[in-house]
């Protein structure tokens, strides 16, 4: 078995956007290197004056140097039927096989990542980082951040690695059926082992245990391991793979539920890479209050968590609707409700579809009769519901809770559990936010499903 050591040096940090100076190949027979290739590459753009002071590599340098175009055939002879090995394999690889994706070569290497190899044939080091790693295990590195010092380098760790694997770790990863190689190089594979094929949401967490990212899934397992898959070589994905270090999850009893706690969690911890379900959040609502003249007033504004609403909306323009039509069946005045200002009285007076209450005309008893009859109509009107499901094993069911058009919660009963005792089954649910995007999950899905609806007519 021969494998291709790998060490490249760029003019950024993902391949899609930038280009290689220099490239280094050693062929590893298992033993020792038995070739080297190295040459500087013009990447056809400038190198950011960081990366000429970190590699030393200059403008200047590259300037004579062959495109990778002119190099490409030679690369691919090297690389197309060996083990692709590297530290932190994935970046090299993505620059890699991106330029010869260019040059029309398809580089289907089987990968071997040093970082994660020598986390587990060489445990308890403080770095895995190249530079720690030599100086921990006195392996000479030379001209540090060069591609053939740095490669070479590599090929001595790869020559220990083979040494000290008394266990086939390297084999193993290595097989066909085994992903490891594909996963981050800062992520323990007993993480994917660890991971069920239930229902439930999962979390991705860097080296301080943050989480940067929050997803839904069917089966959790293959969700996660679909995040390595594919060759996607933008900045977002490369920095993304690189900074998770953990995986945590909770399993769910259906993927409903995973929808709704995904939202909440992401709500909660406002995750860096998480961008779809951060809109989903309540704009406006419907508000009524007393006045200093003893009129009940009813407002749409926007959304204020410590204040109770009587129901939220996502525009002003749904807000003001509902309000419309609450005015007009319950013969409420539209300047105490605020959608006419700075006038005297209501045009609906001039009608007879306002009693006066804008001009103190009629008593505030009298107004706000009409005003609770009007609230209580809108309650009355809002579903009011449990949807009984499957729960997280055979032993359980699961229960979401709909009150007067919200979203209350969620939870889990007993297998054996009276679903048509609603005091009981309230007193299983968790309280979870509600908004429009997760009432909506719900109401959808209780459409759908209707055996696994209970009504609740009378809110407990």
């Amino acid at each position: 078995m021969l494998y291709a050591v790998v060490d490249i040096e760029t003019t950024g940090g993902f391949a899609s956007g930038n280009g290689i100076t220099e490239i280094a190949i050693l062929i590893h027979d298992g033993s020792a290197v038995v070739d080297t290739y190295e040459t500087l590459v013009n990447p056809g753009q400038d190198i950011p004056f960081y990366i000429q002071t970190l590699t030393g590599i200059s403008n200047e340098m590259v300037s004579d140097a062959p495109a990778f175009d002119e190099v490409a055939p030679k690369i691919y002879e090297l690389l197309h039927d060996k083990i692709f090995v590297a530290h932190n394999v994935n970046f090299d690889f993505s620059f890699v096989r991106h330029q010869l994706a260019n040059a029309g070569f398809n580089l289907a290497s089987k990968k071997l990542c040093t970082v994660r190899m020598s986390r587990k044939v060489l445990p308890g080091h403080s770095s895995y980082s190249l530079g720690k790693l030599c100086n921990a295990l006195r392996i000479p590195l030379n001209a540090r951040h060069r591609a053939g010092g740095d490669a070479a380098a590599t090929a001595l760790l790869l020559s220990l690695l083979l040494e000290k694997d008394s266990e086939g770790i390297i084999p193993q990863s290595l097989h066909k059926t085994s992903k490891e190689q594909a996963l981050p190089p800062n992520l323990a594979k007993s993480y994917i082992d660890a991971l069920p094929s239930n229902a439930g949401v999962y979390y991705f967490k860097d080296n301080k245990g943050k989480i940067i990212y929050i997803g839904k899934a069917v089966n959790i397992k293959k969700r996660v391991c679909s995040h390595f898959a594919g060759n996607k070589t933008n900045r977002q994905r490369q920095e993304f793979l690189k900074n998770i270090h953990e995986v945590d999850f909770t399993i769910c009893g259906t993927e409903l539920m995973a929808l709704i706690l995904e939202a909440a969690e992401i709500q909660k911890h406002w995750p860096e890479n998480n961008r779809a379900l951060k809109r989903f959040e309540q704009k406006y609502a419907l508000y009524s209050f007393e006045d200093q003249n003893g009129y009940m007033r009813l407002g749409i504004d926007k959304y204020k968590r410590n204040a109770k609403a009587l129901y939220t909306f996502n525009s002003i323009l749904a807000g003001q609707s509902m309000l419309r039509g609450m005015i007009t069946e319950h013969t409420l005045c539209e300047k105490l409700c605020f959608i006419q200002k700075n006038r005297s009285a209501c045009t609906a007076y001039e009608t007879e579809n306002c009693h006066g209450a804008c001009l103190g005309l009629e008593h505030p008893y009298s107004y706000n009769t009409r005003v609770k009859a009007a609230i209580a109509h809108l309650k009355s009107s809002l579903p009011s519901f449990a949807l009984i499901d499957t729960g997280r094993n055979e032993e359980e069911h699961s229960c979401l809770w709909i009150e007067e058009g919200k979203f209350l919660g969620m939870g889990y009963i007993p297998f054996d559990s009276d679903i048509t005792d609603m005091e009981n089954l309230k007193l299983c649910i968790e309280p979870y936010p509600s908004n429009e995007y997760v009432l909506n999950m719900v109401l959808d899905y209780a459409e759908i499903n209707p055996d696994k609806k209970i009504e609740c007519l009378y809110p407990v």
